[in-house]
Parts: structure tokens; sequence; C-alpha cells
């Protein structure tokens, strides 16, 4: 195949790149690196098979040669990054994906949307299934990610309706593992460089908080698996073992042996209390669930980042 991926030098994009080129594909790389790093792409600059692209996809895309699958996964993911830029997450949600979707349109190309489990907003159901709507407020400080991506569903939807794209939407839960940036202010990043430095745990609000916790592997599998696959409504992909953000805090620090402490801060503003994806269209549509446990999947990543490959 010869596939597009967008964002493709972020966190997702660059572990997608490496799946594809490891098995023979033609990877076309395309990210303005204003959250992504040249680094997680480096080491595939050299390979015939891959060629990178420094472009905004909210602007004209232009591809040459046939494309079987545009894989859209540029946005700013992490609160730290979409509070920094908030009108560049909007627009890449919603031009970024009119784009790619033109793009695969014209290129007769498989596209698959990277949702996020943020359409579920702050549920009030759990586990969250695909039929639930969601809790979202769309002009929260959260609303600018939340409501992008809901968009960027609703649009996918109509092109797959109106226009017979061949589309998949992905409703990616929390993911893990390296090429995390130790900023990105997502809670195991967060945890791992607090521990490693010996600096305190912060934990926002009581803690009680739960959060479900997929490895970078088991994800990027589960997303191979839906674009091979003929389903096309949502499907979330995510971990379903819940744990709270204290039992996460504890286990960080039980894996990296550090003696630092755990200090709460008052929590963010809509910051959901519940997240845990109900996976059953994943295992009864693609035979896809997760097998990477949260200690190995940590144990993995502490090392990375004891290793300083972080961006």
């Amino acid at each position: 195949m010869r596939v597009l991926i967008t964002g493709g030098a972020g966190f997702l994009g660059s572990h997608l790149c490496d799946y594809f080129i490891e098995r023979g594909d033609e990877v076309v790389c395309m990210d303005n690196l204003i959250t992504g790093s040249a680094k997680n792409i480096s080491h595939l600059l050299e390979n015939p098979n891959f060629e990178y692209v420094e472009q905004d996809v909210t602007r004209y895309i232009k591809v040459d040669g046939d494309l079987d699958a545009v894989l859209h996964f540029a946005s700013p993911a992490s609160p730290v990054d979409y509070l920094k830029y908030p009108i560049q997450t909007l627009k890449v949600g919603a031009l970024g994906t009119h784009n790619t979707l033109g793009l695969a349109k014209s290129k007769e190309a498989k596209f698959l949307l990277a949702s996020t489990s943020e359409v579920y907003g702050d549920p009030t159901v759990s586990p969250q299934p695909e039929s639930y709507w969601g809790n979202v407020n769309p002009v929260g400080p959260r609303g600018v990610y939340d409501e992008a991506k809901r968009f960027a569903e609703a649009i996918t939807m109509a092109y797959y309706q109106e226009h017979s794209v061949d589309t998949r939407i992905a409703r990616i839960f929390n993911t893990y593992g390296p090429r995390m940036r130790r900023g990105d202010g997502r809670v195991i990043p967060n945890f791992i460089s607090q521990a490693l430095g010996n600096k305190a745990l912060t934990v926002y609000g009581d803690g009680k908080q739960s959060r479900s916790f997929c490895y970078i592997s088991d994800l990027v599998e589960g997303i191979y698996k839906l674009l091979k696959s003929n389903y096309h409504n949502p499907v979330n992909l995510g971990n379903p073992n819940e744990m709270t953000i204290l039992e996460l805090a504890e286990k960080v620090l039980k894996l990296t042996g550090s003696k630092s402490k755990i200090i709460h801060k008052p929590l963010p503003v809509d910051d959901p209390r519940r997240r845990r994806p109900d996976i059953s269209i994943a295992r009864s549509e693609l035979g896809w669930e997760p097998k990477v446990g949260i200690e190995e999947g940590l144990k993995l990543t502490i090392n990375w980042f004891r290793e300083g490959e972080h961006g």
C-alpha cells in the first residue's frame, strides 16, 4: 500500500509510520511540527519507502501519485497543546478533515479519522459505548478539542454517505508509550518525569477520577485492523481496564523506585470523572483487544524516558 499519514511526526502518527514501513508499505508523512517532533521520524528519513512533507493540512493538500489510504492523525491532542493552540485545533479538525477527505475522494483511497474518547465529554454512563452521544461543554476550555473531533466525525460520515468515500472512525482512548513528550501535560509522562526527577507527583482533585490506559503497540494494531475492516461507524479503541489516577501514581512510584511524594492540586475545568471504553464492537468487528498490561507498558515507557530519548 501507499498511505498518507497526517500528524505523522507526532506520538501516535510516528508509531503508525513505523508500522506501515515495517510491513513494506510506502508512507507519505505530513506534519507542520507545531506539536510533533522531527526526532520521532528521523530514523525513517533514509528509507526509500518513506517521504516527509512539512505542511499544515488546513491549507490545500497536493500529493502526487496514487494513495491507497489517508490516515488523518493531525491535531494537538493533549490539554497543554490544545489550550495553547485553540484556533489551530479547531481548524485542523474542520478544515484539515475537509481537505484530507477531499484528497481521499480524489484518489479513491480509504480514509481513517483519528477521533477521540473526548467526544464523550464528562460521561454520565460508564463504560462508554459508541452509541452514547456524550456530555460536552461546547464553550468550555476543552470544547475546542471535543467539538473539533465531533465535527470531524460528522463530516467524515457525510463524505461516506454523500460521496461514497470508504471511511473509518477510530475513537481513541488514553494511549501511552515511548515518544510521549515530557511537557505534554498528559498524566503518564507527567508522573514518570516527576518520579524520575524526584519531584512531587501532581494529582488533580482527589485522584479518584479514573482513566483506562492503552499501550501504543496495541492501539496501532487496532488502527490497522480497523483500516482493513469494512466497518464505517465509530469504533472505540482503548484498554477497558480502569484505574484511578491515585492508583496510577502509586504504580509509577513503585516501578521507578522513586521516593517522590504525591501532592494534590485543583481539578481542571470540565475534567472527565471517568473514562473507560466499551470495546465490544472492536472485539466483534475487528477481532481486536489490548494485550499489553499496564505494568509491562509502564516499564517500557519508563525505560524510554530514562534513556533520555524524549522531545
